[in-house]
């Protein structure tokens, strides 16, 4: 019933991807010049989130259950931009085209779910299954993130990914305590698997409504 849900809400969408050309929108395989590019701009550390603003749709929180509060997809350019980022000095354009040509290009899709209120870190715990000194509640498995259902759509046809995983997220305070406050789910594609100019991300949390965002890749490198 929550598949067809999230079925339903890709539909509309999925009826205009119909009618798109099929070529892949994004860059791939990267030329030398895109390499080169995506380098300098992962080297700019502080623009970095301005510039992967394009590849993320932040989503408004809901009355109740979890909060899934933003979508990424991230082309080869993209996550290139980021790797880069992540070096500093001793780094240079032509150890990140070595490295990059090492493996097959890559489509990720980062899913970032918040706990909320209604969908927090304690769970009530039954009067059957707690001891007499128990507090009533116990801590939600810091593998909650298996519980949500995601499907990636072009069209009708719905791509699976080569490898999904996820982890927890923690907030900690100066006295060392840490909470759990949500996690993340990363989903791996071969590029090649996209080869129309749209897609679509639906994600079906286990209590809430369902949400879906389009992405336009026609506008992303």
């Amino acid at each position: 019933m929550r598949s067809s849900l999230a079925r339903r809400a890709v539909a509309s969408f999925a009826a205009i991807l119909l009618l798109t050309p099929s070529i892949l929108a994004f860059d791939s395989p990267l030329s030398s010049e895109a390499v080169r590019e995506a380098y300098f701009l992962g080297q700019r550390h502080d623009d970095i989130g301005r510039y992967l603003d394009a590849y993320t749709k932040v989503l408004a929180q809901p009355q109740t259950g979890p909060y899934i509060s933003s979508v990424q997809f991230l082309t080869p350019f993209a996550q290139l931009i980021q790797l880069s980022s992540q070096h500093s000095t001793g780094y240079s354009a032509q150890q990140a085209e070595q490295e990059h040509r090492k493996q097959p290009e890559t489509v990720t899709i980062v899913i970032e779910i918040q706990l909320t209120e209604s969908y927090g870190e304690l769970l009530p715990q039954s009067a059957a299954s707690r001891s007499g000194s128990g507090t009533g509640y116990r801590l939600r498995s810091p593998e909650f993130w298996r519980d949500f259902e995601t499907q990636v759509w072009q069209g009708e046809k719905e791509i699976e990914p080569a490898r999904l995983h996820g982890e927890p997220n923690y907030a900690c305070s100066e006295n060392g305590r840490c909470s759990m406050i949500g996690a993340t789910l990363w989903l791996h594609f071969p590029a090649k698997a996209f080869d129309s100019d749209a897609a679509a991300v639906a994600i079906t949390p286990p209590v809430g409504d369902p949400v879906a965002v389009d992405f336009d890749l026609s506008r992303l490198r």
